[in-house]
């Protein structure tokens, strides 16, 4: 992106906590503990999404004077629902959607009309879908694996994790390690590197094929 380019205007979806979502706000310069200090993203959160009314990643949002968007599926028509959530996206401009503990699987009526990124805690082909960092550990326990990982990766389509990979980072297990501590690891290397993630994607260094 060059410097005269207006910062990038991110949508981030989340269904939890929100400790990413954080991360992001950080680098963008828009959490209150920021004000005055030079952002080190080129870009904008400029709505969260949330499925879960619940989500204290609502409250970050709020925190940093961003928009938000509740809308629960529970009942809701898959396609119906993914029509409603890229009609929001759009009507902020978003130039990139970033999946931060979303956990649905989005249909091609969202996919169609946004360029999409996720998270996921793992290295890539290993442990898709949801509790991904508690399955490695697990594995590790049984001698099967020896170290996790984080990703980000494209999503291009309905496949589970399994989008073209952005960056990812192997995370060794320690001897004695517990899942808290192999945990507070992967967080740590997660924030940073879905913010690396969106810089690259942003800055055109890496696209769709």
């Amino acid at each position: 992106m060059s410097a005269s380019a207006e910062p990038g205007r991110l949508v981030v979806m989340v269904s939890g906590s929100g400790t990413n979502l954080q991360a992001v706000l950080d680098a963008c310069g828009q959490s209150p503990g920021t004000a005055g200090v030079p952002p080190r993203l080129d870009a904008r959160v400029v709505l969260v999404i949330s499925n879960d009314p619940d989500a204290f990643a609502l409250r970050r949002a709020e925190a940093a004077g961003v928009p938000i968007a509740v809308l629960p599926h529970r009942g809701r028509d898959r396609s119906e629902y993914d029509s409603e959530l890229a009609y929001e996206a759009r009507l902020v401009g978003a130039d990139l959607v970033v999946l931060a503990g979303w956990n649905r699987v989005l249909t091609d009526s969202f996919l169609a009309h946004h360029r999409v990124i996720n998270l996921h805690p793992a290295k890539p082909g290993a442990f898709p879908g949801l509790g991904a960092i508690a399955r490695a550990h697990a594995a590790w326990q049984e001698g099967r694996i020896t170290s996790g990982g984080v990703m980000v990766h494209f999503v291009p389509d309905e496949g589970v994790d399994s989008g073209p990979v952005i960056a990812w980072e192997e995370i060794p297990f320690e001897t004695g390690d517990s899942l808290e501590a192999y945990e507070a690891r992967v967080h740590a290397v997660e924030h940073r590197l879905l913010v690396e993630s969106i810089e690259k994607v942003l800055s055109g260094r890496r696209s769709v094929r």
